[in-house]
């Protein structure tokens, strides 16, 4: 596999780009209605535009990201970035974490030293990590698939592919969002080289197919499908565009920074347990530099038409299929999915869960410590 050294390097002329399509933003008009009740609150976005204009420092922002070591590799013909950081303990053990939308590998900065370094934070250098952070195809610095087929099934080929370059045969994974699906994806075609999965999301194309011998839906699973076809009813309009029309958003969204942070930073805010103020959680740093990655790589088109494949190949299981690696859960309280425990035996092979104290749907950025604290604690008895 050719692997290559990879540094961020924006053009100043880019950044200079930037900076004038924001002054020059074309501003909606006011509506007297309750604040975030209807989408983005104006008044915070024209704040945090005008911080992305005159106070965010990409640079700084840029030197940081680049002390993390990062790598260019073809797999599948594509070119995929990833983060590479190397354990410290005595056997660090493969771990591959996936992003969602609309993250990206910015999200596991802060989740690294935990799991690479334990002891730089006070646990033990045994349960150290190498740990691999692909950009999934169509996000950040990962080439963009030019055709349609590059399903959550085909990234899970990827990884495997990727690993296997990078000389693990055997590896666990680890995500949320649309990265739970590509490591469920994972678990269910490459057991052979995974060995167990950790998730903090239950993606909602998963659906086991209930059997007539199968136990019948519990009240429990019953409120939890009501739940859900709620959120989708009152919160799932982005979704269901993403999965149809996501050329048609791409075009306005692709051209107006403004508009670009108006469709992410709602959902920082709805999705995280920020109790309504998404400053509690996240700065405007973490959350422009976030957005100038999908801004300057041009990814909102590319990420968004993964749900269009997620729609076209859902995470569907037929009667009796059971997805046989060890899989642990963490459910974090303010995350946009509650599944019960049961709801997620039906397939798979649940050999620890974990009702979190805090913390929601961006665990690995809100809550690093305690997420890295449950990754250590499940893939602890398959460490050889």
């Amino acid at each position: 596999m050719q692997i290559t050294p990879f540094q961020i390097s924006i053009p100043d002329a880019e950044l200079a780009a930037l900076r004038t399509r924001l002054a020059h933003t074309r501003w909606p008009d006011p509506f007297d209605s309750e604040p975030w009740s209807l989408g983005i609150e104006l008044n915070y976005l024209r704040d945090l535009v005008d911080y992305w204009v005159h106070t965010f420092d990409w640079r700084a922002v840029e030197a940081r990201l680049n002390q993390q070591p990062q790598f260019v590799a073809r797999a599948g013909g594509l070119a995929v970035h990833f983060v590479h950081r190397r354990g410290l303990g005595p056997r660090p053990y493969p771990l591959v974490i996936t992003h969602g939308w609309p993250g990206s590998f910015i999200e596991f900065v802060d989740l690294l030293p935990h799991l690479c370094d334990p002891a730089s934070v006070g646990a033990d250098p045994a349960d150290a990590f190498d740990v691999v952070v692909p950009s999934m195809p169509g996000y950040g610095f990962s080439e963009r698939p030019a055709k349609p087929g590059m399903s959550v099934f085909a990234i899970a080929d990827l990884w495997v592919e990727l690993m296997r370059g990078l000389g693990y045969e055997r590896f666990g994974a680890q995500g949320g969002d649309l990265g739970a699906a590509v490591s469920i994806a994972l678990a269910a075609n490459h057991a052979q080289h995974v060995e167990g999965i950790h998730l903090n999301f239950l993606p909602s194309s998963y659906a086991p197919c209930i059997a007539p011998d199968d136990p019948p839906i519990t009240q429990e699973e019953q409120d939890f499908l009501a739940s859900k076809a709620a959120f989708a009813d009152a919160e799932g309009a982005y979704a269901h565009l993403h999965a149809t029309k996501p050329q048609t958003a791409a075009v306005g969204l692709n051209d107006s920074p403004a508009g670009l942070a108006a469709w992410i930073v709602e959902k920082f805010r709805a999705w995280s347990d920020c109790d309504g103020d998404v400053g509690r959680v996240f700065t405007k740093d973490q959350l422009l530099t976030d957005l100038s990655l999908y801004w300057h790589t041009q990814t909102i088109g590319s990420s968004m038409r993964l749900y269009a494949e997620t729609r076209a190949r859902p995470l569907r299981f037929e009667p009796g299929q059971r997805v046989a690696p060890p899989l642990g859960f963490a459910r974090f309280p303010k995350e946009i999915s509650q599944p019960p425990r049961s709801w997620i035996e039906r397939v798979f092979n649940l050999t620890q869960f974990a009702d979190m104290p805090r913390g929601g749907h961006f665990a690995a950025m809100e809550q690093p410590a305690l997420l890295a604290e449950e990754i250590r604690r499940f893939f602890r008895p398959l460490r050889r």
